[in-house]
């Protein structure tokens, strides 16, 4: 194999994994914007509200990132799928006895 072959390849493996990086981290980031909804709404701790939300997913079976994502525009968008509000309301009413199921600040 050449040089510029294995050049090449090197650099296109390097661009998926920067792909990769860069995606895991814009992940993270929404997961972490979604624990703070969920503190805010269940008055919980953020270890909690991971918790919540790793709970919900798997209620939902939807993908933890989509729960996040719909976590975070709910307050801007005043609205979040049925099944996921329902599993919300549940997983933070757990958790948290004394919570009141209502829209977060701002919808």
């Amino acid at each position: 194999m050449s040089e510029q072959v294995e050049s090449d390849e090197t650099i296109a493996a390097l661009r998926e994994e920067v792909t990769q990086l860069q995606h895991a981290v814009l992940s993270h980031a929404i997961v972490d914007q979604a624990i703070g909804v969920v503190v805010a709404y269940g008055g919980v701790r953020p270890g909690t509200a991971w918790d919540v939300l790793k709970e919900v997913s798997q209620h939902t079976n939807t993908k933890l990132r989509e729960v996040a994502e719909l976590v975070v525009r709910w307050p801007h968008e005043g609205r979040l799928p049925e099944d996921v509000r329902t599993a919300l309301t549940a997983a933070v009413s757990r958790v948290n006895p004394h919570h009141r199921a209502e829209q977060p600040a701002g919808s």
